[in-house]
């Protein structure tokens, strides 16, 4: 058995390559080998947002406060608030973050494949990100 203690891992900014805006991410759990899954708890600041990604076994959301925007590729954005549980299938290119007057916050939970959970793309535009 392994605990993480509330605290004990660093909190860290979203960087810029990968987000628009101020985003914090706080480690919750990384399994280990040969286990997959990982899972973060991330907050965007309003108005800030992932870029396009993908993730090769597909990524849950759990929304836990604040309200918040999600997009798939040629779908609509979608309102996310706390308690909603959003999944993204493997391979599905999508964002999420906060709108432009709310913070959101998230668990995100994924799973790696050699070593990585997430395929980063190009920055969601401000025309994209504008509803």
């Amino acid at each position: 058995m392994e605990i993480k203690r509330a605290g004990a891992q660093a909190s860290g900014k979203g960087p810029a390559d990968y987000f628009t805006g101020s985003v914090r991410i706080d480690p919750l759990f990384s399994a280990p080998d040969p286990a997959r899954a990982a899972g973060n708890l991330v907050t965007f600041e309003p108005g800030a947002r992932t870029a396009w990604h993908t993730h090769p076994f597909g990524q849950t959301l759990i929304v836990t406060a604040g309200c918040g925007w999600a997009q798939c590729e040629g779908g609509a954005v979608e309102e996310i608030r706390p308690g909603d549980v959003v999944w993204f299938a493997p391979g599905e290119k999508h964002w999420h973050g906060a709108t432009p007057t709310t913070a959101m916050s998230h668990i995100a939970i994924q799973e790696r494949r050699d070593g990585s959970a997430v395929e980063w793309l190009e920055h969601v535009t401000d025309a994209e990100y504008r509803r």
